[in-house]
């Protein structure tokens, strides 16, 4: 699937394997798009609709509320934007995860949501089988959502902020195997793609990818991906 049809690709791993209701929060000031994604979603047995709202602020005291397992954020919205709720709901200390809403795969929003502490971000014209399965994939915890086009938004970014020092990470206390498990996430690779790459089993990977997220203190693999470009450890560019 091409970039322009969707910015959001089912992942890798399992998602949902215990059955589990998913808890969407829908945010967006258009109510055509909310009934649209409602529709989509509501269509999944696994999937509930907790609550819509219409503005930042809104979305921030549903998030406290309803306790989602998901938010589908759009960015431009009156009172309080989607980039500021994000952050908010994630300093909150709430287990949502957010899906950023956008019009086009390179905006500049998608990676500040990213910053803010978004899991993904989603082209808006998405397909609505790739909307159900970035929800799943995001649940899941185990996949980067669109690995390639992420790492492709951080590289643009990145290359216009001042450069960071080379690092190795061993300043955040990373092990030469965990920067190297690090590197791979930037690139996309799933567990099993990580674990054929350093002849490790997939058990040991995932034991990496926890113990990484542990030292870093972030909550996903978006998250290490977003902080090793930050910090120096992947260069745009880089392989």
């Amino acid at each position: 699937m091409d970039r322009q049809s969707s910015a959001c690709l089912p992942g890798f791993g399992e998602w949902n394997a215990g059955g589990d209701i998913v808890k969407i929060l829908l945010v967006d000031d258009q109510p055509l798009l909310l009934m649209g994604f409602r529709l989509i979603l509501e269509g999944e047995p696994d999937f509930e609709i907790v609550g819509e709202a219409v503005d930042g602020a809104q979305a921030v005291q549903l998030a406290a509320t309803l306790q989602p397992d998901v938010v589908l954020m759009d960015v431009r919205m009156p009172v309080l934007d989607g980039i500021e709720a994000t952050r908010q709901i994630i300093a909150s200390g709430s287990a949502a995860r957010v899906i950023i809403l956008t019009t086009f795969d390179l905006d500049e929003y998608a990676f500040a949501g990213l910053q803010a502490g978004a899991s993904a971000f989603l082209l808006k014209n998405a397909a609505p089988a790739d909307l159900v399965q970035a929800v799943r994939v995001v649940f899941s915890g185990e996949a980067v959502v669109a690995p390639r086009v992420t790492q492709r938004l951080l590289e643009n970014f990145v290359r216009n902020t001042p450069a960071a020092p080379l690092s190795d990470g061993s300043e955040m206390g990373l092990t030469a195997r965990e920067v190297e498990v690090v590197r791979a996430l930037a690139e996309g690779l799933s567990n099993a793609e990580i674990a054929t790459r350093f002849y490790l089993s997939e058990a040991t990977v995932k034991t990496h990818v926890r113990r990484i997220l542990t030292k870093l203190d972030l909550r996903d693999r978006v998250q290490v991906v977003v902080w090793a470009y930050e910090s120096g450890v992947v260069v745009p560019g880089s392989e």
